[in-house]
């Protein structure tokens, strides 16, 4: 959901007064095979060097799972992070969204390459920004060159009260109101607004909210216990730790564990835990979720201009590995928890979590990276 953390620490610090808080770190639990991929000590970077207070990392393969932690789940008591945490995903839940709407490409209920004019009529009109001209894979594709709405929501908006209720149109509004940042296909750029649009679309195609139909289409059928699609509920259901900003370089911690989703909806609502996120990936990439026409769709991806090799498919990323090959995933950014979680072909998934975000150090992003990519190119 949040993709300029560094200026979001700036702006926060800027706008907010909070306590201090302190925390103990707790050392990382480890199977043999982890150790000798140097998972435990990049964890441990993750709670030192990198400053949150807690971190996990799970890896499944068809042989099992290991789950790895460092440092605390709760800074005031130092209790450490629970090895089946929940947690905000942020655009984690972008694949799922994604996913729905592909499943209702496979229906023939809605057409890719249709204008998104067709589902949602009138609504995407102003400064540019118009719906006839613009299609729902270029939705998913980030190439619509809708404004995204965080530009201007505010994190001091959202942390003044951080129970409000956010209206999903009232948000695309809110972006629409702005110039249009290219013309629709003619490049890339991340834009949360685009997600906002497709639950908008999955709403008016079947009539239900966008997270009854991650439920009934996903969730359920998968049996992910920890994952929801919460629309006002601050809480995270089950063991989770608590999850901290920290305003600037050297202020405490603010506790934001509780935050209404609504604020990031389809772009970055949903909650779950590494072990659904690796099921979900799992089965995504095995076929048992979408035909096999969309799994190709949403794996054709486009360049997005990132030194490191990413590219960008149907509400999929791609990445290279350093042992060769590429893993399929995404990244989610949401007040309190960074997550990255990806999976290869060959049927290794690996998820890591941070209860920081923002107010980590720069290589906080990378070394999550890295802890994903050495997962799962270990095969020990």
């Amino acid at each position: 959901m949040i993709r300029n953390r560094r200026v979001m620490v700036g702006a926060l610090a800027t706008g907010l007064a909070v306590g201090a808080l302190a925390g103990t770190g707790v050392p990382a639990r480890s199977a043999a095979a982890a150790d000798r991929a140097g998972l435990p000590a990049m964890l441990h970077r993750l709670t030192t060097d990198d400053g949150a207070p807690g971190a996990l990392l799970e890896v499944r393969d068809r042989n099992g799972r290991t789950v790895l932690t460092s440092g605390v789940g709760d800074v005031r008591s130092g209790t450490p992070v629970p090895s089946d945490s929940a947690f905000r995903i942020g655009s984690v839940t972008k694949p799922f969204v994604a996913t729905v709407v592909l499943q209702l490409v496979g229906e023939g209920r809605v057409a890719l390459d249709a204008p998104v004019e067709r589902y949602l009529p009138g609504v995407i009109r102003g400064h540019g920004n118009d719906g006839r001209r613009i299609t729902v894979r270029q939705l998913l594709q980030h190439t619509s060159g809708l404004p995204d709405y965080l530009d201007y929501v505010t994190p001091q908006d959202i942390l003044k009260d951080p129970l409000a209720h956010h209206d999903l149109r009232d948000m695309v509004d809110v972006a629409i109101a702005h110039r249009r940042v290219f013309k629709p296909g003619a490049d890339w750029k991340y834009s949360n607004t685009n997600y906002l649009v497709a639950g908008l679309l999955i709403e008016s195609v079947t009539g239900h909210p966008y997270g009854d139909e991650i439920r009934r289409r996903i969730i359920e059928p998968l049996g992910l216990n920890a994952t929801s699609a919460p629309v006002d509920d601050p809480s995270i259901p089950g063991p989770h730790p608590r999850g901290y900003v920290r305003p600037g370089e050297g202020a405490p911690l603010m506790d934001v564990t509780e935050i209404n989703p609504s604020v990031a909806g389809p772009g970055g609502g949903m909650i779950s835990n590494a072990s659904d996120l690796g099921r979900f990936l799992g089965a995504l990439l095995d076929g048992r979720l979408l035909r096999p026409a969309e799994l190709r769709e949403m794996m054709r991806t486009r360049p997005t201009g990132n030194t490191d090799g990413r590219a960008y498919g149907l509400g999929l990323e791609s990445r290279p590995l350093p042992c060769g090959g590429l893993y399929w995933g995404h990244t989610g950014d949401m007040l309190g928890f960074e997550t990255v979680t990806g999976a290869t072909a060959g049927g290794r998934q690996a998820t890591v979590m941070v209860n920081l975000d923002p107010g980590g150090s720069d290589a906080q992003d990378a070394d999550m990276e890295t802890a994903v990519q050495t997962a799962l190119c270990d095969a020990s």
